[in-house]
């Protein structure tokens, strides 16, 4: 029986090309991740990696201590096929830390994969899509950096942007978006993310004013509790309101269907705190016809090939993907060869487990490591 025998940590930090500012927290210089090693007893080694954000679930840093000190005890002689048992062990053991605990389940699944010859999306049922439409995220300080950017990028299919706002005025906010359609039309699909910036109080004319440039979603306007002003805008508006920040699991969607607080959901596996628990989230969300957008925190290859995978296999999550961050931000990733992009779409990977190539080699030569364990 397959077990596993080691485990590696590693905390590392890469730099990025832009500063990003986002309505619930802004990010400058540098970003942090774990990266997870783990060693089956035939020496079949697999990838994981929590990425929390210090504004929307964690730090680095505790993830790292997490795995280190708590979770690591648990994994060594286990066997690296039972994936979910492991996972329901991990959470009686401890409470919260989902980051940490996915990049165990990830990591498991690659050397699964590996095992059989299967990727992740095999092993979770088999692919319904083969290509995910990406995403980029309007959020450069310099708007007008962007814009250029968006010039480079639409003439070759990259056509969904979604523009950060409440960081800035109102007045800019629209300002941008009428820049937007004047220069591209309705060629790009255009979406706005408040990331919780706005106050209940007064939003929906905010919002009425947003609407009159047709974006597809206007993602958490109000912060996560506010659910109520959730169901109002709901009612209120013709443009669909997607939940992020509101619904991390389960419980808090099941609420959001019973209120009407929702149109769709972002799904994100280090907010979901596992694949399999991303599964039944959508599970519930397709019972009532509620789709799923592909988001991201600052993840990088490892992470987002896993979630790659995920929604391939996964119907409802029918609206893109944010998987910009390897390509597009981080100077370099730690993978061998990045995920492919191709004419605006992230390309599923073919190989076994989670279809990447990643050595110590390629993480110290594009990542400063702060420490390891």
């Amino acid at each position: 029986m397959e077990t596993i025998e080691r485990i590696r940590l590693f905390l590392i930090e890469s730099p990025i090309k832009m500063a990003r500012l986002q309505g619930v927290g802004n990010v400058k210089g540098t970003v942090k991740r774990v990266i997870l090693e783990m060693t089956s007893s035939s020496g079949i080694i697999g990838w994981g990696e929590a990425a929390p954000w210090e504004v929307f679930t964690g730090t680095p840093e505790g993830a790292f201590s997490a795995l280190e000190t708590y979770i690591r005890p648990h994994l060594i002689g286990r066997p690296v096929h039972r994936i979910r048992e492991l996972m329901l062990h991990l959470d009686r053991m401890l409470v919260g830390h989902g980051e940490a605990k996915v990049a165990v389940e990830m990591a498991m699944f690659d050397i699964v994969g590996k095992l059989s010859g299967l990727s992740l999306a095999d092993l979770l049922g088999g692919r319904v899509r083969d290509h995910i439409p990406l995403s980029f995220s309007i959020a450069d300080p310099d708007f007008n950096a962007d814009l250029e950017r968006m010039h480079q990028m639409v003439p070759n299919g990259n056509t969904i942007y979604k523009v950060k706002t409440g960081v800035k005025s109102h007045r800019e906010d629209l300002t941008h978006l009428e820049a937007i359609r004047k220069n591209f039309g309705h060629s790009v699909d255009l979406r706005v993310d408040y990331n919780q910036a706005l106050k209940p109080f007064g939003a929906i004319k905010i919002l009425r004013d947003v609407e009159a440039f047709e974006p597809t979603f206007i993602e958490q306007p109000v912060p996560r509790d506010c659910l109520t002003a959730m169901a109002s805008f709901t009612a209120a508006l013709d443009t669909p309101i997607l939940a992020d920040e509101s619904c991390f699991n389960p419980r808090d969607l099941l609420e959001l269907i019973q209120l009407g607080a929702a149109d769709a959901i972002s799904v994100k596996l280090m907010k979901s705190g596992g694949i399999l628990k991303a599964q039944n989230l959508m599970a519930i969300a397709d019972s009532v016809n509620i789709p799923g957008y592909g988001g991201t925190l600052w993840e990088g290859g490892i992470a987002l090939a896993a979630a790659t995978q995920f929604i391939s296999a996964t119907p409802g999550i029918s609206l893109g993907c944010e998987f910009y961050m390897p390509h597009h931000v981080l100077t370099e990733d730690i993978l061998e060869e990045r995920v492919a992009h191709e004419a605006g779409n992230v390309v599923v990977p073919n190989g076994a487990g989670l279809g990447i190539s990643v050595t110590e080699t390629s993480i110290r030569e594009n990542a400063k490591i702060i420490t390891q364990a």
